[in-house]
């Protein structure tokens, strides 16, 4: 593996654990706003990113290459309400599908087939991360605002295994 590779590797370590941070600052937020269906599904989503996260640091052990770890930065202590909470997740998990697409190409570039076929599995995982937000984003469009949509769809999230 190239340093280059994996440079941008250990920074997609990082841009996991962020997320991973994130969403585990979301699931205290909603927590206390006593919406605990979007407080699990934030602490579930927060569990996922750490998981992303260590299946590229065990990636990169495998490998032989480096691994270096930055300091996170602080999450934002407030969100707002579930509807703009949830625009925001989309657009954050649209951010890290560019950051891996930008990734794919940059191994596919280096012809490091190894990197390229791990890289495959975030690119599907992406699609559905996606999907997932985007679901619950269009439900709280339609609903959200009103107190019975919100707690209905609340209840919903509460499910997420």
């Amino acid at each position: 593996m190239n340093s280059t590779t994996n440079q941008a590797l250990n920074q997609q370590i990082h841009m996991e654990l962020e997320s991973s941070y994130l969403y585990l600052a979301l699931s205290a937020y909603y927590d206390s706003k006593d919406l605990p269906g979007f407080a699990h599904w934030m602490r579930e989503q927060s569990r996922e990113e750490y998981g992303h996260a260590m299946r590229i640091f065990d990636f990169l052990l495998t490998r032989g290459a480096e691994v270096t770890l930055d300091a996170l930065g602080k999450p934002a202590p407030e969100f707002g309400c579930p509807t703009k909470a949830f625009d925001q997740v989309l657009e954050h998990e649209r951010s890290v599908t560019q950051a891996i697409h930008r990734l794919y190409e940059a191994a596919v570039a280096e012809g490091d087939h190894a990197t390229s076929v791990e890289l495959q599995w975030f690119i599907q995982e992406q699609v559905e991360e996606e999907k997932s937000a985007e679901d619950v984003a269009a439900q709280l469009r339609l609903g959200g605002s009103e107190p019975l949509g919100l707690l209905i769809i609340d209840r919903q999230l509460a499910e997420r295994e």
